[in-house]
């Protein structure tokens, strides 16, 4: 299993990794890094004055607050995020942190996140998506550093078809100001956080795939070309691509030295995802499908298929 590693440049320096809070993103994010659950279901718990094992006040006393904002997110680059059902996706996140003269981002019990989650908030999300690595910032000024990260998202491991709907990004500072996270008594009052929620959002969509073929091929003038094809789009339930029903999907063609396609007629995918139409040969030239995407599935094309008409 990766463990995370900080990357930091200038006044801002290596982050610690609390390997010994952290469990594994299987229980925390459903992945393949490692992420500090544990502390920071601790520190919310013990934001909110109750402990996080027994519901009672927390001996240890309430975090303070860190002079530190978050701001100027951007998550995929503003786009949605199209995720196979398999392999992996690295999402690019960046932003910017400012903070107080008495805040060191530097400091080696620092440490600093943007993470993606579904749910109501960060302080209780459905699911978490994380990067294998911390992001890298850098200092712009005494008070203001540029971050950029990755959000990476192996979707056969940590996503289900229910997850292609918005998810927010949250950001959070942890200054452990020496204070041991293992210890069974920890003193929270030493403990400085600051997180920002719901500071961007995203959609999160099942990446899609679509053929087509004409046939027969030659086929002369004037006879009655039939074309087939599919739409599917990942399932992330069961790590394959399966059809996409009673989508409205058109077949575009464009003619042989063109490089525009027009609309011929549109269609809708059977139960399966199955496309199936005939049309008349006239010229040479190319047959696709085009589906123009929804909120879950994004816009795709099949590559053009060509037809010599005799």
């Amino acid at each position: 299993m990766r463990a995370r590693a900080t990357v930091v440049t200038v006044a801002v320096a290596g982050a610690v990794a609390l390997s010994a809070v952290v469990v594994p993103a299987a229980q925390a994010a459903g992945g393949g890094s490692r992420h500090p659950a544990g502390a920071l279901k601790a520190l919310h718990t013990a934001l909110a004055g109750k402990s996080a094992f027994t519901g009672a006040s927390p001996a240890g006393g309430v975090p303070y607050p860190l002079d530190v904002t978050f701001g100027g997110v951007k998550v995929n680059k503003g786009r949605p995020i199209a995720a196979g059902a398999d392999g992996r996706v690295s999402v690019p996140v960046t932003f910017q942190i400012t903070h107080g003269a008495g805040v060191d981002l530097g400091a080696e019990d620092v440490q600093l996140d943007l993470v993606l989650y579904r749910g109501a908030s960060f302080a209780h999300p459905v699911k978490t998506l994380i990067g294998d690595y911390a992001p890298s910032c850098t200092a712009t000024s005494a008070t203001v550093a540029s971050c950029s990260g990755t959000i990476d998202i192996a979707p056969s491991e940590q996503l289900d078809n229910v997850d292609a709907s918005v998810w927010k990004a949250a950001g959070y500072v942890i200054d452990w100001n020496d204070v041991d996270p293992r210890a069974d008594d920890v003193d929270w009052t030493k403990v400085g956080y600051t997180e920002g929620d719901a500071l961007a959002s995203v959609q999160l969509q099942r990446a899609p795939r679509s053929t087509v073929d004409a046939a027969p091929e030659p086929v002369k003038k004037g006879k009655t070309l039939t074309v087939t094809g599919k739409l599917a789009r990942a399932n992330w339930d069961t790590g394959l691509y399966g059809g996409v029903a009673s989508q409205p999907v058109k077949l575009q063609f464009r003619k042989k030295g063109s490089s525009a396609y027009s609309t011929v007629k549109t269609l809708k995918s059977s139960a399966g995802g199955g496309l199936k139409t005939t049309v008349t040969a006239s010229v040479d030239g190319y047959y696709r499908f085009t589906f123009a995407g929804n909120v879950t599935v994004p816009a795709v094309s099949s590559a053009g298929d060509f037809v010599d008409v005799r």
